[in-house]
């Protein structure tokens, strides 16, 4: 696997440890309570709960594989100085009917959409990179241009 450095927030950071906690130890003990009980049902060669049991251990090994290389590689990158928007900032953005629209800018893997978290290499979190209140900025998306105007920049 590539060593590529992740940018992240201090809080996706701290998610991705707690995750990591969860997996490690509430839900391996959930799984090993999950086989012991298939175990103890009998015959291994046709139990669909076991097979079920070692697909869930599987995953949830390989799951915290990836998580632990994500926060080997992870670069917490701290707000900018200049107040302009960058990684963890909450923007607030009008756009040219006037409608506003909320974004909080985010590394790759902290990304949700559906609650405003933007990746800092999407087309918005790009234009939006550097920026001021009161800026005006045009993103190319794949519908077309729209242009935004920047009402607001926060840090948490």
């Amino acid at each position: 696997m590539t060593k590529e450095r992740i940018t992240m927030t201090r809080r996706g950071y701290d998610k991705l440890q707690e995750t990591l906690q969860h997996l490690k130890t509430t839900r391996r003990e959930q799984i090993s309570e999950y086989m012991g009980s298939a175990l103890a049902d009998g015959d291994l060669r046709e139990s669909a709960a076991y097979d079920e049991a070692r697909m869930q251990q599987s995953e949830n090994e390989g799951r915290i594989v990836e998580i632990e290389h994500q926060l080997e590689r992870a670069l917490i990158v701290a707000e900018d100085a200049s107040g302009g928007i960058g990684l963890g900032a909450k923007v607030l953005v009008k756009d040219a009917k006037g409608v506003q629209r909320k974004f909080e800018l985010v590394g790759t893997y902290e990304v949700d959409v559906l609650n405003g978290r933007i990746s800092d290499a999407s087309p918005i979190g790009v234009a939006l990179a550097g920026k001021h209140t009161g800026d005006s900025v045009m993103v190319q998306l794949p519908k077309g241009t729209m242009q935004f105007e920047v009402l607001s920049v926060e840090y948490d």
